[in-house]
């Protein structure tokens, strides 16, 4: 198979083939991840009516209600929105998809000490990108482990269908849907230093325990993605956005998915 290359290696594409996610190291420089965090930092202390609404009463004893994920940054926000376009990022992208990519979501999790994970989850329930499929860009904005949270993948399972999620435990999953991993996969830690960036397929089985430790936050920027010939998607992930920051409609994507019936969108992790 002959594939165009711009950033990647034979043997990274192979290994995203493979397994279903990629790490590819240092990707953000660390001013750029300095400037996230404080974008974010300051944020924290805000309210964003329908994108970000913490909790900032003295009483609240839940670190989630305190620090919420930020949902959609890129639109109401700047540099929210050129980060989710690092042409780093994208040129990785443009080597996984073999053409552009199309920016459908950004997402900022601050992921404090104690805070609960992530059931187990396939993003493509949520995205429905068709044709093709959705990839995740997670952006480690702290050193992100076992210990404080770090992101869970079940290799190979990309090659696996969506499936319709079981109830996920509320008192380790903030949210509710759990997609249950074959038995003969393991589930195994990706761990990333600041700036390292994990490329995952839409159908690759992913999630995250709690934040064990005692004072470290998890924080992480993710984005999620769509091939350019895709023509369907989610009604929540419009408009898209092309390199050049231009807004791309595609038309939403109606379809139930393997429950046969709509869900209101939780987005992913």
């Amino acid at each position: 198979m002959i594939r165009s290359q711009l950033v990647l290696t034979e043997e990274q594409l192979e290994q995203y083939e493979r397994e279903g996610y990629l790490i590819v190291k240092r990707l953000f420089n660390s001013d750029e991840v300095q400037d996230i965090k404080e974008t974010f930092d300051e944020m924290s202390n805000t309210v964003v009516p329908g994108y970000f609404e913490p909790d900032l009463s003295e009483d609240n004893t839940d670190p989630l209600k305190r620090y919420p994920r930020v949902m959609h940054p890129h639109r109401f926000n700047e540099k929210a929105k050129k980060y989710m376009l690092h042409p780093g990022v994208l040129d990785v992208l443009k080597d996984l998809y073999q053409e552009e990519a199309l920016a459908a979501q950004s997402m900022y999790y601050y992921k404090p000490p104690g805070s609960r994970g992530q059931a187990l989850h396939q993003d493509n329930f949520y995205l429905k990108v068709e044709p093709g499929n959705c990839i995740a860009a997670w952006t480690a904005i702290d050193p992100a482990d076992e210990e404080n949270g770090g992101l869970l993948v079940v290799p190979k399972t990309s090659q696996y269908d969506i499936v319709c999620p079981e109830l996920a435990d509320q008192q380790e999953s903030f949210t509710t849907h759990f997609v249950k991993p074959p038995k003969e996969k393991q589930i195994i830690p990706a761990i990333l230093e600041p700036g390292d960036v994990l490329f995952f397929n839409g159908n690759l089985i992913h999630g995250s325990y709690r934040n064990k430790s005692k004072n470290r936050f998890r924080r992480a920027f993710i984005c999620h993605y769509a091939n350019a010939s895709a023509v369907r998607i989610g009604s929540g992930y419009r408009p898209l956005f092309r390199a050049d920051g231009t807004e791309v409609d595609l038309e939403g994507n109606p379809d139930g998915g393997p429950c046969g019936i709509e869900f209101d969108t939780q987005y992913p992790h």
